[in-house]
Formats: C-alpha cells, sequence, structure tokens
C-alpha cells in the first residue's frame, strides 16, 4: 500500500493570517517540496497567492498541486454566512484553474477537495477535548449550521465539481463523538463525505482506529496528525485553549506521540482506502525553523510504516 501524502502551511504555524510572525509562502512551497512532498493544502485564503496566474506558476516551478483549500471559520452565525459564500467562491474557483491532486481512478470521489471545518466560537476553543465541559449547540443552531454547510457543499459540488469533505475540529461546534454521529445523519454522503483527522479524533478522546473504522464508508480524505500524551493531559486538565496547546508543542511529528499508526495502516488496507492523506502539525509560526526537520520526519516514517 503506497498513499499519496501531502502536507499543508498549517505544519509551518499559518492558521491565522493576522498573525504577526508567519513565515513567508515562498518558504513553505519550496520546504514542502524539498521534505518530498507532491501536494500541499492551500492553507487561509490570501496566504498564498489569490491571483491564479501567479499560483498556478509558483506550483508548477515546485512541482506541487493542491489537494484542498479549507473553509475555517463560524459556520453558525447567519451573519458570517454571506461571507463563507463568497470564500466557497474564492476557493473552488482557483482549484479549477491551478495543478491540482489526483486520487487513483478506484476513489469515488476524487482531489481535489473543499474542507469545511467550523471554529469561531470561543468557549468551545477553550474546552477542546473536553467533552464533558463543552457547551453544545442548542438544536436550532446545530440545524442552521447543517444547513449551511450543505449550501457550501452543494456550491462546491454543482458549480465547481469540488468534493465537499467535513472535518470535525479540536474546539469547533463539530468535535466530539456524539457531534460527529449526528453530523453523518443530518448530511447525506451524496452532499458531503469525511475528512477525519487522527490528531484531533485523539483530541477530543476518540480511539482514532475505531473511530475511522466506524465511518470508513464516508471517509474521502484524511489528515494524519500525532499527539504528545504528556502535552496534551496538561492541556485537557489545565483548561489550555486549543491554539495555546498546539503553541506548547501539543502536536508532534508522526511516530513520535501517542496514535497507534501501525493499526491505522493495518484498517486503511483491510477497507481499501485509496485517497490522499494530508500530513499536518500544527504549531506557533515562531517555531517554524524546526518545520522542515519535521514534515520531513513524518513523511520518511509513514513510507517506513508502510503507508
Amino acid at each position: 500500500m503506497t498513499l499519496p501524502v501531502a502536507n499543508a502551511p498549517c505544519s509551518w504555524g499559518v492558521d491565522d493570517l493576522t498573525h504577526p510572525f508567519l513565515p513567508p509562502w515562498q518558504r513553505v512551497l519550496q520546504e514542502a517540496a524539498q521534505a518530498g512532498y507532491p501536494a500541499i493544502e492551500l492553507g487561509p485564503w490570501g496566504y498564498l497567492p489569490v491571483d491564479t496566474a501567479e499560483l498556478r506558476g509558483q506550483l508548477e516551478a515546485h512541482r506541487l498541486a493542491l489537494v484542498a483549500g479549507t473553509l475555517f471559520d463560524d459556520l453558525v452565525s447567519a451573519a458570517n454566512f454571506p461571507a463563507m459564500i463568497t470564500l466557497t467562491h474564492q476557493i473552488c474557483r482557483t482549484l479549477t484553474q491551478v495543478p491540482t491532486a489526483h486520487t487513483t481512478p478506484a476513489h469515488p470521489h476524487p482531489a481535489p477537495y473543499l474542507v469545511i471545518i467550523d471554529f469561531g466560537d470561543a468557549q468551545r476553543a477553550r474546552y477542546a477535548g473536553q467533552s464533558e465541559k463543552a457547551p453544545r449547540l442548542a438544536p436550532a443552531d446545530w440545524q442552521r449550521m447543517m444547513q449551511h454547510i450543505t449550501q457550501l457543499s452543494q456550491i462546491a459540488r454543482d458549480e465547481y465539481g469540488v468534493r465537499a469533505v467535513i472535518h470535525p475540529h479540536a474546539g469547533g461546534c463539530i468535535e466530539f463523538a456524539d457531534e460527529l454521529e449526528q453530523l453523518v445523519q443530518d448530511i447525506p454522503y451524496d452532499v458531503a463525505g469525511l475528512c477525519l483527522d487522527t490528531g484531533h479524533l485523539c483530541y477530543a478522546g476518540m480511539d482514532p482506529v475505531s473511530t475511522l473504522r466506524r465511518y470508513r464508508s464516508r471517509l474521502d480524505y484524511l489528515h494524519f496528525k500525532d499527539v504528545n500524551e504528556a502535552k496534551w493531559r496538561a492541556a485537557v486538565t489545565g483548561g489550555i485553549d486549543f491554539f495555546s496547546a498546539c503553541a506548547s508543542g501539543v502536536m508532534c511529528p508522526l511516530g513520535t506521540g501517542m496514535i497507534d499508526y501501525p493499526a491505522v495502516r493495518a484498517l486503511l488496507a483491510e477497507s481499501d482506502y485509496q485517497g490522499w492523506i494530508t500530513v499536518e502539525q500544527e504549531r506557533d509560526p515562531r517555531d517554524a525553523e524546526t518545520s522542515l526537520r519535521d514534515v520531513t520526519a513524518s513523511l520518511r516514517y509513514l513510507r517506513a510504516a508502510g503507508f
């Protein structure tokens, strides 16, 4: 089993465009290519060039393709939804005009993807990984979020031919096992698939292997992370918000944390998974000096482990 593996700008600490210490995008592309990755995610809109001709030239120069673009924002609020519609069009239009990743012909929903992540509730971010303490959305708010996700997914599919995948995320309003189960009941697979993230499943208190097994018929795309157990326990017991935990180094190179990747590999082989894997290691951008070392080590670990 040799699966295609990409990376993402968050491995260089790029999540928030307002952060004053983001590394130059040119460096991220150069180091992703140097580490051996054939593809990368778009990252937050506006980090990589938004001019498609420039972006195409830069990707081609580094022999990289785009595997996905991401909505990472408040998907609950009605007031924020028009901005999410605009952003969906911007991302998906870009994905149709630049080099994009290809999936094996056997994969039912090939790349590139629109990864949809709810994030923006300060209370949920504060209680990331703490299922018993995290406040759940009221039923009306949950249904509004489901309607928003459905509409964005349909725009991506019907206007651009881009597959939407929903990503449960630590600190977002879709994080825990009960929310993931409700999500798959509320949004049909023909509307959107899943992008499950081993690190975020683990952070939320779920076993990645059993969760991937439970939802393997809905999996279109995967994110791989690893979690430092001591730092995770300190974060969830100390009430540390998610991005502060990331700045502390809770995410670590693959194979050095608490996730059983040999068991993940066995499950994916059993399930005949044919899709992309994107490696991520969320961090403070001030720690990006070690990004090249870490993303290189993670890719080497995966290949040595038989992925």
